[in-house]
């Protein structure tokens, strides 16, 4: 690497060469400039030789990939950073190991006033049910525990944090996990002891982490029921001051006219949208169905009607603001799409298309829904992980639903088809912030026929998460796009796609088609050596 001392009054450039550079552009590109916070040129290797002189710095890529760098279209950033510093259930096997680290966790934080925990899954223990309140008193030693399921839309407490009145809300259980109005009042609770020194360590973890795995872009999905009003803004101040990635906000609150909308924008966020919930989850038999479940006598639970989504849409679109849910349920994504419709035609089809709104997870889809969110320009913000996770014919979706219904999950060859834009994310820490893994689950999806090309899975993980903000000039390594970027150590570039017919001529060189990691279960995927955002650099793998 060579550098020359730079002009101050210009620009700063960086010439990239000697690697492989992901770019509609100039699909054999092996070099690329940056100047500034753009992209100037990107092209090969022989070129490349007339700038080498004029630049501020040139990166010897020494073969390494770069791709634009990722965009997860769904995070809760503190929640993240107080799962990576905090107790993770995640890895427990049965019950006795959760209990086991539970007890020792708490042995070794005497000082916090309430115990965090996170990532339980009672669905996999051989047990096959979560810790019960007296079982947790005793391995906390009676002290206050707040411990949220893989899902995050249920959780088990102590006690200890039993506040006034909950028994009386809806969700309330004596001896299960508490669901609804009363875990959003034990979530309220156990959050308020989280320090603002607390909160600040937890959200600089989450973007750190972020950072180090290429992801050069975060939605944040706060609302009243996860967080607090005072978190959202100080994870929006911090990523704006400090070099790391860029996070974009959405508030999950219902607008019924232009004041509530204003009072979304003060906040700082694009959107009344991200978790405003239509219905919980299927793992905590919250998540709104035509017909019960499987394994339990109910359909779940609809927080709002088609009529409540309808006044939400209509007045965020004549506000000009994104609107957005959270629905998962087949019932739920009815409700919804009946919602925008109605929308549509109280304010116009044409104007609530431009306004993209969109819907989180978007599960149960069926053919009539999926050609709903084509015709009302609803973009599908969803997260592959899950499939891996909970799909296949032994997985929770199959225990949920039954295998039949299972399988129509999380339909993305049929969205894809219908035209309807895909944004990827995580929902971490329900899954487990991780682009490459994402791609790989919607590649190798868990039933066949939903899995979709690496290269679509790639753009929808890149640009689809800039095009879900309103953004068409980003996501993409191209001259005046953003210089977002990352740098990846990895093996050969092919091209996956779920059609043989595709890939063979995917992989001819008349196609122009820029190659990607494998991603075949297995494989090694990519290592982070750097990402840039803006054109600054805002993760740098040691001793690389």
């Amino acid at each position: 690497m060579s550098e020359r001392i730079p002009d101050p009054a210009r620009p700063r450039t960086v010439l990239l060469r000697g690697g492989e550079v992901h770019s509609p552009a100039d699909p054999f590109a092996t070099a690329m400039v940056v100047e500034g916070d753009s992209i100037a040129w990107v092209g090969e290797e022989g070129a490349a030789d007339s700038f080498a002189d004029g630049v501020d710095e040139v990166v010897h890529l020494d073969g390494a990939l770069v791709t634009p760098a990722f965009t997860d279209a769904h995070v809760h950033t503190t929640a993240t950073g107080l799962a990576l510093t905090g107790l993770d259930l995640s890895g427990a096997r049965t019950l006795p190991d959760a209990l086991a680290r539970v007890r020792e966790y708490a042995a070794a934080r005497p000082a916090d006033r309430v115990l965090l925990g996170h990532g339980w899954d009672a669905t996999a223990w051989p047990e096959g049910r979560p810790p019960s309140r007296a079982e947790l008193d005793a391995a906390t030693g009676g002290r206050p525990l707040y411990l949220t399921r893989v899902d995050v839309h249920s959780a088990v407490v102590t006690t200890a944090l039993l506040v006034p009145g909950l028994r009386d809300l809806p969700g309330f259980h004596a001896e299960q996990p508490l669901t609804g109005a009363a875990h959003h009042a034990v979530r309220a609770a156990a959050h308020a002891t989280v320090t603002p020194a607390q909160r600040d360590a937890a959200q600089a973890a989450a973007l750190a982490h972020a950072a180090s795995l290429g992801i050069g872009s975060l939605h944040e999905c706060a609302g009243p029921d996860i967080s607090s009003e005072d978190d959202f803004t100080a994870l929006l101040a911090r990523a704006a001051r400090e070099p790391g990635p860029r996070v974009v906000g959405y508030w999950a609150e219902t607008v019924t006219n232009a004041k509530d909308a204003d009072r979304i924008r003060a906040l700082g966020a694009i959107g009344a949208a991200g978790d405003l919930f239509a219905d919980g989850s299927l793992g905590s038999h919250t998540a709104h169905l035509h017909a019960p479940y499987a394994d339990a006598d109910h359909t779940g639970t609809a927080h709002l009607d088609a009529d409540a989504v309808a006044a939400h849409v209509a007045a965020c679109t004549e506000a000009g603001l994104q609107a957005g849910f959270h629905a998962i349920g087949d019932a739920a994504l009815t409700a919804v799409t009946d919602g925008v419709r109605a929308a549509a035609d109280r304010v116009g089809l044409a104007r609530v298309r431009a306004a993209r709104h969109r819907v989180e997870h978007a599960e149960m889809l069926t053919e009539a829904t999926i050609a709903a969110f084509a015709e009302l320009a609803l973009t599908a913000s969803v997260q592959p992980a899950f499939d891996a996770a909970w799909g296949g014919e032994d997985g929770m979706y199959a225990a949920r639903l039954g295998a039949e219904r299972a399988r129509t999950l999380n339909p993305y060859a049929a969205l894809l088809r219908a035209g309807v834009p895909l944004a990827l994310g995580s929902d971490s820490p329900v899954t487990p912030l991780d682009p490459w893994g994402t791609l790989r689950a919607a590649v190798f999806h868990r039933t066949r026929e939903h899995g979709i090309s690496a290269r679509a899975a790639f753009t929808a993980h890149t640009r689809g998460g800039w095009r879900a903000i309103g953004r068409d000039d980003a996501g993409v390594l191209v001259p005046g796009a953003p210089a977002d970027y990352a740098v990846w150590r990895t093996g050969d570039l092919v091209v996956q796609a779920p059609d043989e017919r595709v890939e063979r001529w995917s992989t001819d060189p008349r196609s122009g088609t820029p190659g990607l990691p494998d991603l075949t279960p297995g494989r090694d995927l990519p290592v982070c050596l750097r990402t840039v955002v803006g054109g600054r650099t805002v993760y740098g793998r040691p001793n690389e």
